[in-house]
């Protein structure tokens, strides 16, 4: 059977088993963004709104991943600790090479610009990328603290797994063991649908500063209570050298989700800035409250009275 034909099989056979409606959305109605359905009070959010909804992501979220490059092996911009700590850790061809690492975060500023907060390590491999003059982009997505009440499927008129299906298609049986028992794993560490949750990319740069007393008073009170376990390496401590520094947000790029529903762009900066404290306190994510529904259209722009 030719691979084509085979696929056309498949998603008829998953089509027909689980009742999914395998249409493709109406392109017209995604790509021009309209404000107002012509059948339906729904609309996508605009890129402001999509804005506020990033900066609660940044606001909520304890983690990200950093990425940065690795500078060229002879780079003379790290000091002498910090080079012959990258020339023990790095095997050599990893010159412009990116690497991603998971982080801190934490929106802490008091000036309200969107700027992550970070704590910038000596020894962290993406501090020393970016004092070697890599830019940095920290990459967050929004995960819900409880399941939905309704997943993004339909009831199954068969027992059998999807995946059961595609197996007896192929002339496999069923994913069982010799005792008749299924040998998967029933947890579900992923219990949503992540492609339809919003995410977003800031692209800029690393930028460390040394508050005056009161300001550190105030960054030390913040990230500690976004990340407990911090409050035993703050700049200062006696385990490793740090400064407190922030993600100058040149760009964001932001995923809402599915694009029949969601905003999927850049987002100006002007924008990000721009948003207030009461504007993203004021909105829910998916998610943020038991019950939610992942195939309502309404849960990723949803006022927090909702």
């Amino acid at each position: 059977m030719k691979p084509a034909l085979l696929l056309t099989c498949l998603a008829a056979a998953a089509s027909q088993a689980y009742d999914i409606d395998m249409s493709p959305p109406d392109l017209d109605f995604v790509f021009s963004n309209p404000s107002v359905s012509t059948d339906s009070d729904f609309r996508i959010p605009t890129s402001y709104e999509s804005a506020v909804m990033g900066r609660r992501i940044l606001a909520l979220s304890k983690l990200g991943h950093l990425s940065t490059v690795f500078p060229p092996s002879s780079s003379s911009s790290l000091d002498s600790e910090d080079q012959e700590t990258q020339d023990w850790r790095r095997p050599p061809g990893l010159d412009g090479v990116p690497i991603g690492m998971m982080d801190y975060v934490a929106d802490c500023e008091a000036d309200g610009l969107g700027n992550p907060t970070v704590l910038a390590f000596a020894i962290a491999t993406s501090f020393q990328n970016a004092r070697a003059g890599s830019n940095i982009s920290l990459s967050m997505r929004w995960t819900p603290p409880h399941p939905p009440a309704k997943r993004m499927s339909t009831e199954s008129s068969s027992s059998l797994s999807f995946f059961d299906h595609l197996r007896g298609l192929l002339g496999f049986s069923p994913s069982t063991d010799a005792d008749g028992n299924d040998d998967g794993d029933d947890h579900d560490t992923v219990p949503y649908s992540a492609a339809n949750l919003p995410r977003l990319s800031i692209l800029g740069y690393v930028e460390t500063f040394q508050p005056d007393s009161d300001e550190e008073s105030a960054l030390a009170s913040c990230f500690v209570n976004r990340h407990p376990d911090a409050r035993y390496w703050l700049p200062g401590n006696r385990i490793h050298r740090c400064e407190w520094a922030r993600i100058v947000v040149q760009a964001i790029y932001f995923v809402g989700g599915f694009g029949d529903r969601a905003y999927i762009g850049w987002i100006p900066v002007d924008q990000w800035q721009k948003v207030t404290r009461e504007e993203w306190e004021a909105i829910r994510l998916p998610g943020e409250k038991e019950g939610w529904n992942e195939w309502s259209v309404d849960g990723a722009w949803a006022p927090s009275d909702l």
